[in-house]
């Protein structure tokens, strides 16, 4: 029997929430490596918020995947054919293989990583694109010094729980907000974070006075909405507000809700400012070998939700925007 490579590919623009008929699913041929080229058989696909907005035909920091493509995605697997003299048959690779069972490439956008120093899934967590976006998003655009009080929403996700920790690292306090109290308490009794308030609780407003009665140094935003308006009212002077992301507007088929508050801005002489973690893409071996020196000395833990199975994309996707995930959302590429 022929080994295939099963992929899901974009089939429609979805509006909303993204439904199963916006996926085709397609089986073909493995592929096999050109000159220069390697073949890798993907292990894990990371699933990310920023793939929803890939996913609209809009003007963005990087082009829309085509109808008919196969769901950009980072993957993280095994080299299995090699015509590069950079990558050996065996090498672990982390890329942007899609939401398939094997991709090819040539090399430029491969980085080898080592299933010695950490499970392969956490290449696509800790180690990978949150690790580094919580990484630079907080040290350079949010500038954390020690003594800050950083506020972080989504603070149990695989950016925000990043966030928190390398800001407990660096002498800063860490608030994080989460939706329940288990992802609380995870944050609190496990990452280390000072507090953590449940914005899914009728006293929210009331639970956020007391951790931040000081104010907010830098405020760094995964869920935009009206979280986004409540941080702007606590900040300090001279405050940072980091525009990660926006989660809660992602499926919106209204405008996206702006900011009201953003005049406490110039009261504070503060900032606000948006980023993506390709913009440090010359600096990912610094900011990785920074992660994995912390994880070795046992400063990091990452936490992965893994689901099972390529055929189980659609589904798995969906839980980026109701919560279900408890870390950084993964799925495992079962075998041929």
């Amino acid at each position: 029997m022929t080994l295939q490579n099963k992929q899901y590919r974009l089939a429609a623009r979805p509006v909303g929430t993204p439904k199963d008929s916006d996926w085709e699913f397609t089986t073909e041929a493995i592929p096999t490596a050109g000159e220069g080229e390697v073949v890798v058989k993907v292990h894990y696909v990371s699933l990310d918020p920023a793939m929803r907005g890939w996913m609209n035909d809009a003007k963005s920091y990087i082009p829309p995947v085509g109808l008919g493509e196969v769901m950009r995605a980072g993957t993280v697997g095994e080299v299995i054919e090699s015509n590069n003299s950079a990558f050996a048959v065996g090498d672990y690779v982390t890329g942007y293989h899609g939401v398939q069972q094997y991709g090819k490439s040539d090399g430029k956008d491969l980085v080898k990583v080592d299933p010695n120093l950490a499970p392969l899934q956490s290449y696509l967590g800790g180690l990978g694109m949150p690790g580094l976006t919580a990484y630079f998003g907080l040290t350079d655009v949010g500038a954390v010094k020690e003594g800050d009080t950083v506020l972080v929403s989504g603070a149990a996700g695989a950016v925000g729980s990043m966030v928190g920790q390398i800001a407990k690292i660096l002498g800063a306090r860490a608030v994080g907000i989460a939706g329940g109290a288990g992802k609380c308490r995870y944050v609190v009794d496990e990452l280390g974070f000072e507090a953590c308030v449940d914005y899914k609780s009728d006293s929210f407003l009331k639970d956020l006075k007391e951790p931040l009665k000081t104010g907010v140094d830098v405020y760094f935003d995964n869920v935009g909405g009206d979280i986004l308006d409540i941080a702007l009212a606590r900040l300090n002077r001279h405050a940072r507000v980091v525009i990660c992301g926006a989660i809660s507007q992602y499926n919106n088929t209204t405008p996206v809700q702006g900011p009201v508050n953003y005049l406490n801005l110039l009261v504070q002489h503060a900032r606000m400012e948006g980023f993506v973690v390709f913009d440090y893409i010359k600096q990912y071996e610094e900011g990785t070998r920074q992660l994995a020196t912390w994880y070795s000395e046992g400063k990091l833990q990452f936490k992965e939700h893994i689901d099972e199975g390529i055929e189980n994309f659609p589904t798995t996707f969906l839980k980026l925007f109701t919560g279900e995930n408890f870390g950084k959302l993964v799925l495992k590429v079962n075998e041929n």
